[in-house]
């Protein structure tokens, strides 16, 4: 278990880092553009400019340090439960294999933490939203993934070791029960009319595609770290073997 946990904080740094690259590279640019229209409207409304206390970390740090910090750590934090998740999926989903299990967990994990929530919650970029809603749209948010991950569990342990068309029963049924917990959360529409659309569609692509390759990195290097240790155990069996033959 000690070791699961390792390779999934490991694989967790990875895919972090690999994040941060896309996020710098992606996202940085709708989240400039979004910030200049927020300071435009401010400096706008009473017709000058208004002074704003310097802010704590500048742009520069928060779009370079602060956001390679912010991804490692939160992949980091993400392998290390994805390891725990493992250690209970594998030999519960099917009879997969340990990389095929962690491929499973990578799929079903990205769908239901980061895809569903994205789709009922898209995010926004800065001048998009009230102050005065963030709390409601955040506790939104979680919630949205809290039930998500919930119901993702209850469909995987429906559908564990029957057929194929229970696990689609089972995929239809998590599809049905999100949908209508979409449905009674409280939904905000608060983009303005004038924000331009291709800076919004660019910065939640960005968000969604930073998920996206966090996720598939952790997968991919979680297995690899399980094949390469399933490897050696082979090894040192077969020297074992051959010592005392």
């Amino acid at each position: 278990m000690r070791a699961l946990l390792v390779w999934g904080l490991l694989a967790g740094l990875v895919g972090g880092l690999l994040a941060f690259g896309f996020a710098a590279v992606v996202g940085e640019p709708p989240v400039e553009v979004a910030i200049s229209l927020e300071e435009q409207g401010e400096h706008g409304e009473a017709g000058h400019s208004h002074d704003h206390e310097a802010a704590e970390v500048g742009r520069d740090v928060q779009s370079t340090l602060g956001l390679a910090i912010a991804t490692c750590a939160f992949g980091a934090a993400l392998g290390g439960l994805f390891s725990l998740a493992f250690a209970f999926a594998h030999g519960r989903i099917g009879t997969a294999t340990p990389r095929a299990t962690a491929f499973t967990l990578t799929a079903i994990g990205f769908v239901a933490v980061a895809f569903v929530p994205f789709l009922v919650c898209p995010p926004n970029p800065p001048a998009v939203g009230r102050a005065e809603t963030i709390g409601d749209r955040t506790t939104t948010y979680f919630a949205m993934m809290a039930l998500s991950v919930a119901l993702a569990v209850v469909a995987v342990r429906a559908s564990a070791r029957l057929g194929w068309l229970a696990r689609v029963g089972a995929g239809l049924g998590y599809i049905v029960a999100v949908s209508v917990v979409a449905a009674l959360l409280p939904r905000f529409a608060e983009v303005p009319d004038d924000f331009p659309a291709p800076t919004l569609w660019d910065f939640r692509l960005a968000s969604l595609g930073t998920q996206a390759v966090l996720w598939v990195t952790l997968g991919v290097a979680f297995a690899v770290l399980l094949d390469r240790a399933a490897q050696r155990a082979t090894k040192r069996a077969t020297e074992v073997g051959l010592a005392a033959g």
